[in-house]
């Protein structure tokens, strides 16, 4: 076997990175601009915005339209790990991996159409909240916060920092703990500050830096490749030169560009494609926190509509921007990202398994001039950043809303406020710390299996989301017992996978027949079907939900009238927790007034000196408070009204001529999406 010469060492190997393209002085000045872009977008949300009441910083004081709800959800969605994990599935097993994207357009719909007016009418803030509301008590409350957060932080920010860790050390050779640390600094900067509003309109920019970046490199792809028509016949092609000649190693598949494949023997069977995709799909675009949280903060369901189908539109680009780069990728470089032979795979990239992930990173560096390397960098950045930005955010509502509120349930909005910031910190620590496992699973566990992790993991979860909010008869013991059931079963499922790895073409498969014969998609539509079962067993076995557990928390009573009693309650609530707030605020009054004598003239120069060291404490404290979006009561001042309750009715109400539009652009998206599934099947 003879090596090739286009074979590359991989940047930590190589003295000085000879050999390597890297980004010159006008990539460079491309990234600086738009950091401070980025930054400028983030403090100028952070003055447009109200960030000092629950509402405000966690979802935007529900003031947003549908164009950064729709680009946001996008944003969030695509981080790096898709531009990485797309392309390289893309090189390596051609476009099926797309079904997840258009998948996940038909269920971006379904948030919109079905699911959103329950949330809107409920009145919560997050996911666990709905549960709790609609289930009574707290245990399903607390099991679910803490599986969103273990979620999370062991999975999706692991991926996208695995990513893009991946294109920074192609791109860059920086020190993987410089860089990162640098990137979750800038993150969490507004972040922090900004809250939600900060995160969307960032996201906004991001994506339209995405979207152009990523077409660019598109064009130049097929450019280079020689068009559609070469993609075509040349992928088939694309064999590495030094391979064992008696497996199928390096050897492209022949259902390469089809999207529905064998149903027993395929990566992705189209049975599983079509159930039991679906469910963890569900669940991501329907009760998933860091997307219900964008569509909340939309300011009325109208524009929260216009933001899934913008959302939904858009999911149609990946498979553009990202699978069929990945093939030519694999075209135009066969021996170094369709390697077959582990030692070559090795001096490549490090990992033996294969090197399929850098196929993405290796177009940008090799094919693009430069600048463009710069706005691709800008690129990945920006895809890595977005979707830090929606998890951090996302995580502090969960934890300060339902963990820290369980705990201190009178704790008034300055400490919430406090404590969902303080918590962006936590985990910006805790993504530093969890670089190490990221680097130790590069031999291919985490990321190959990120996908399988979804459907281990979420099914159970999105059958108690779905039974909750379009069967009345679903009671808290049905969906507890169903939850820990089906996770308990996903998590041995999961455990099975990770002790007996799909092994490589050239070895033989000694896995046990559960996981070897039963493929993820399968696997997650039978933990569907179990904790159903459960779900409507129990529900039915034991006493009805409480009528309080049902009125305006399903879909059949999301139109119920507010009864008094639970006006005077909240209103009662509100009122309390503006009294706190005006205590708390007269102390700090009274600790900022200047202490003086019964007369006094003679503390003249005394006084002049206090009272200037007041001033410049009070516009420091004033500096600070206006960087954490926290406003004080001046003296003086009222406590502010609390807030009218209004009819879940009216709020689901929608201008007539606006929801035609909204309606029929629904049922074009729905064609779209058929059409191009149908096609490509």
């Amino acid at each position: 076997m003879t090596t090739t010469q286009g074979t590359n060492v991989p940047p930590s190997e190589s003295p000085g990175g000879a050999g390597v393209p890297t980004l010159v002085t006008v990539d460079i000045v491309i990234l600086v601009i738009y950091f401070l872009l980025v930054l400028g977008v983030g403090f100028w949300s952070m003055w447009k915005t109200k960030r000092s009441t629950v509402d405000g910083y966690f979802l935007a004081g529900k003031t947003m339209s549908w164009w950064p709800v729709g680009t946001s959800l996008f944003a969030s969605n695509v981080g790096s790990g898709h531009f990485i994990g797309m392309a390289g599935s893309g090189a390596a097993a051609g476009i099926a991996s797309v079904a997840f994207e258009w998948n996940g357009m038909l269920m971006v719909l379904l948030l919109g159409w079905l699911f959103l007016p329950i949330y809107i009418t409920s009145g919560v803030t997050t996911m666990p909240e709905y549960l709790q509301k609609r289930f009574g008590g707290k245990r399903i409350q607390l099991f679910i916060a803490i599986l969103y957060l273990f979620i999370y932080i062991f999975t999706k920010i692991s991926v996208d920092m695995y990513a893009g860790a991946v294109f920074i050390q192609q791109a860059l050779q920086w020190n993987i703990y410089v860089a990162v640390v640098l990137l979750l600094f800038i993150t969490a900067l507004y972040t922090v500050a900004g809250g939600l509003a900060a995160v969307i309109y960032t996201d906004a920019v991001q994506t339209g830096i995405m979207l152009i970046g990523a077409l660019t490199l598109t064009g130049f792809s097929f450019a280079e490749v020689g068009g559609w028509n070469a993609l075509l016949e040349r992928y088939a092609m694309a064999i590495p030169s030094v391979r064992d000649p008696n497996t199928t190693c390096g050897i492209p598949r022949e259902d390469a560009f089809h999207l529905f494949r064998d149903p027993v023997t395929s990566d992705l069977p189209w049975p599983g494609i079509l159930l039991g995709m679906s469910i963890p799909s569900m669940w991501y675009w329907c009760s998933d926190q860091v997307i219900v949280q964008r569509s909340l903060a939309a300011k009325n369901l109208l524009h929260a509509k216009g933001g899934s189908l913008l959302a939904a539109y858009l999911k149609i680009l990946p498979f553009f921007i990202m699978v069929l780069p990945g093939m030519i990728s694999r075209i135009l470089y066969p021996d170094e990202v369709g390697c077959a032979d582990p030692d070559v795979c090795t001096k490549v990239c490090g990992n033996a398994v294969g090197c399929s992930d850098i196929a993405y990173a290796k177009l940008v560096m090799e094919l693009l001039p430069s600048g463009l390397r710069g706005l691709m960098m800008a690129v990945m950045i920006a895809a890595l950043m977005s979707s830090l930005t929606s998890i951090f955010n996302s995580s502090s509502t969960i934890f300060t809303m339902d963990l820290w509120r369980h705990h201190r349930p009178h704790a008034t909005e300055w400490e919430l406020m406090i404590v969902g910031r303080m918590f962006v910190l936590v985990l910006v620590v805790v993504s530093v710390l969890w670089i190490p496992v990221v680097q130790a699973s590069q031999e291919g566990q985490l990321f190959i299996y990120i996908q399988s992790i979804s459907t281990y993991l979420q099914p159970p979860v999105a059958i108690i989301f779905l039974t909750g909010c379009f069967w009345k008869r679903t009671n808290e013991k049905g969906a507890f017992w169903g939850l820990v059931l089906g996770e308990l079963v996903g998590f041995v499922r999961m455990a099975l996978d990770f002790a007996y790895p799909t092994p490589l073409c050239y070895q033989e498969d000694s896995r046990p027949n559960v996981v070897k014969q039963i493929h993820y998609l399968y696997f997650s539509t039978m933990l569907s079907f179990l904790t159903l079962i459960v779900v409507v067993g129990v529900s039915l076995a034991t006493e009805k939900p409480s009528p309080q557990q049902i009125s305006r928390l399903t879909w059949f009573t999301r139109l119920d009238k507010v009864e008094k009693s639970s006006i005077a309650m909240e209103t009662v609530q509100t009122v309390t927790g503006a009294t706190k707030s005006r205590e708390s605020a007269e102390l700090d009054t009274e600790d900022e007034k200047p202490k003086t004598d019964e007369d006094p003239r003679p503390q003249r120069l005394d006084s002049v000196s206090s009272e200037a060291s007041v001033r410049s404490q009070s516009r420091l404290k004033a500096a600070l408070y206006w960087v954490c979006g926290m406003e004080r009561q001046k003296e003086g001042e009222s406590a502010p009204p609390p807030p009218l309750l209004i009819n879940p009715a009216s709020s689901l109400q929608e201008e007539p001529c606006l929801r035609h539009v909204v309606n029929a652009n629904l049922i074009i998206c729905l064609s779209v999406a058929v059409f191009i599934i149908g096609y490509w099947a």
